[in-house]
């Protein structure tokens, strides 16, 4: 069953094999959970936004129309739930990412350097915190989720350039952010 594309997957829910979905939900869950736990620091909320993504997919389907990618189809829609979640609660700045200690250290590190980096990450994640939520949306997108720029421009609504640009503007701001905190600690 791997070897069916998301848009064959997609259609087949589309025309009432329900089940295809969860075949769906598998392949993207930890995608998505990625996504909203960049976007609101939020593990549990990050859950529950997930769900509500296939929630919609399921109730939107018909608005499937299989001639772009699934992925980016999605992620449309995720955004949009990202967007009422932040609406709704008028979002809470909370925890600190322990996912990215995981990317930073292979636990080799003595003790120094160790807390050296925890607290570099300490600050990278304060700086993203302070981003805005396009900025932090686009280096969500690029840098975490690793999407290229033309399916980030499609999410988007714009073209790939406006993409490339967006994300250079958005690494400017978080160098600029990063390097303030610097200079208090």
């Amino acid at each position: 069953m791997e070897s069916i594309s998301d848009n064959a997957l997609m259609h087949k829910v589309k025309n009432g094999d329900l089940d295809k979905l969860g075949l769906l939900f598998e392949r993207y869950k930890k995608v998505l959970f990625g996504f909203f736990y960049n976007m609101n620091h939020n593990a549990e909320a990050s859950e529950d936004l997930v769900q509500n993504v296939f929630m919609r997919i399921l109730k939107y389907r018909e608005g499937f129309k299989g001639d772009g990618d699934f992925k980016v189809w999605m992620f449309h829609i995720a955004r949009n739930v990202n967007f009422d979640h932040y609406k709704k609660t008028k979002r809470q700045h909370a925890e600190e990412i322990e996912q990215w200690k995981d990317r930073l250290g292979d636990g080799l590190l003595n003790r120094e350097e160790q807390i050296e980096k925890d607290e570099a990450l300490k600050l990278l994640e304060l700086a993203m915190q302070r981003l805005d939520d396009e900025k932090r949306e686009v280096l969500t997108l690029s840098k975490i989720e690793g999407m290229k720029y033309k399916q980030i421009g499609d999410i988007l609504n714009c073209s790939e350039g406006a993409v490339k640009v967006k994300v250079f503007r958005a690494l400017q701001a978080l160098k600029e952010e990063y390097s303030g905190l610097q200079t208090r600690v």
